[in-house]
């Protein structure tokens, strides 16, 4: 049986909150060293989390910083919250800096058609990715809810209705993938549903529409969150995951590592909400997935094909972390102790994947992400990817608080 020292734990999650509020965050308006080889518009920088770290180069870099920095303040709240974190105020300024970035990145005019999109880029040259709009929000609920600051709820509703009103297929269950800011067209890059007479995928991340219903009382937001819920149900494959989608390749047979937390712990919220069990059980379905899919050691790969076969490489530290958070939220709707052993493994993985003592000093505190295949020279394996560190402050965060 796994054992967890909880007093390293509480050590490890300032160690990695210091890292994104000291480190990773970006402190200039401009970009200086960092890279950005996606060639991201956005409009502003300051406050946003470096996303990628190359240890060879020494040499930051951008992807999807407007999602990963909105987790990271949501992983921010979430610790400063906790009774033995001292210094509350660092990380609530920390906070507010990345929203700044964030809400600095949002189109707030009410004469412009695009008002309220957050300028979420991603993958695909000037086009905002939906998804990357949603992964923003629920720190913003969070931070206006602790400071009692209406700015960023208003905000974060205001990129809800715009998706709402302009990326919806209602009655499909689906987002439109992507938005192009410059012609106003949204679009399909991926293909999804192309047969269906409409693009896109049934994106449930966070339940930002579950919240912006229950902030609002707007009850299109709760059919918007309950029609996913239902088309979720008719896409599931494999069991407790969804391979039709992106970021899993059906074709190639591998689903991306925290692909049933972002699809299936919103199912969670919904069983609450109405106590419909076929909710309930698709939630347990997927924490049944990362139970096959979690190595040994507590460890997971970019990589696991629907046989939970593996590459070698490639490792998926954010992935272990999300399967915490979904073991824990199931474990005290549930009341059974059957995840507990796992959850336990789980986060001393993460633990041992932290740099506690590094040489290059940028990485003091962060989660190693995974670990590259060998390109035929002695350069570091190692990939820091920002989403480690955050999902595991997450994790810890959940764990302190529901451990008796």
């Amino acid at each position: 049986m796994a054992i967890l020292n909880k007093v390293k734990l509480k050590n490890r999650i300032l160690l990695a909150c210091d890292w994104l509020s000291d480190i990773a965050i970006k402190k200039e308006e401009k970009l200086t060293t960092e890279r950005n080889p996606k060639k991201l518009e956005q409009l502003h920088w300051k406050g946003a989390i470096k996303s990628e770290y190359i240890i060879a180069t020494k040499e930051w870099q951008f992807y999807g910083p407007i999602w990963h920095s909105g987790q990271a303040l949501k992983s921010l709240i979430l610790a400063s919250e906790l009774d033995f974190v001292e210094d509350k105020k660092k990380y609530v300024n920390a906070a507010k800096e990345i929203a700044n970035f964030i809400i600095n990145n949002q189109i707030w005019d009410e004469k412009n058609p695009d008002n309220g999109l957050l300028l979420a880029f991603e993958d695909v040259l000037g086009e905002v990715t939906t998804s990357g709009i949603f992964e923003a929000i629920d720190g913003l609920f969070l931070l206006s809810e602790l400071t009692k600051n209406d700015l960023y709820k208003e905000r974060a509703l205001g990129a809800l209705k715009f998706c709402k009103d302009k990326l919806y297929a209602w009655g499909k269950g689906v987002f439109w993938d992507t938005y192009d800011y410059k012609t106003h067209e949204k679009k399909n890059p991926y293909n999804f549903n192309k047969l269906e007479g409409f693009g896109g995928r049934p994106m449930q991340d966070d339940s930002v529409y579950f919240t912006a219903w229950k902030l609002t009382h707007n009850k299109e937001y709760k059919k918007i969150f309950y029609e996913i819920c239902e088309r979720l149900i008719l896409d599931e494959n494999p069991s407790g995951n969804w391979i039709k989608y992106f970021p899993c390749y059906p074709k190639k047979g591998y689903i991306h590592p925290r692909h049933a937390f972002w699809w299936g712990r919103p199912f969670l919220k919904a069983y609450k909400d109405c106590g419909d069990k076929r909710f309930l059980e698709v939630a347990k379905r997927a924490g049944d997935w990362y139970k096959k899919a979690i190595r040994k050691d507590g460890g997971l790969f970019r990589n696991t094909y629907t046989d939970f076969n593996t590459t070698s490489f490639g490792h998926a530290t954010s992935g272990t972390a999300c399967a915490v958070l979904l073991w824990l939220e199931l474990k005290n709707i549930i009341g059974i102790k059957v995840y507990d052993n796992l959850i336990r493994r789980c986060l001393n993985y993460c633990m041992k994947m932290q740099f506690t003592n590094p040489q290059d000093k940028n990485l003091l505190g962060c989660i190693l992400e995974k670990v590259l295949p060998p390109d035929g020279t002695d350069r570091n394996p190692y990939f820091i990817r920002d989403l480690g560190t955050i999902f595991f402050i997450q994790a810890a965060v959940q764990y302190i608080k529901n451990i008796k």
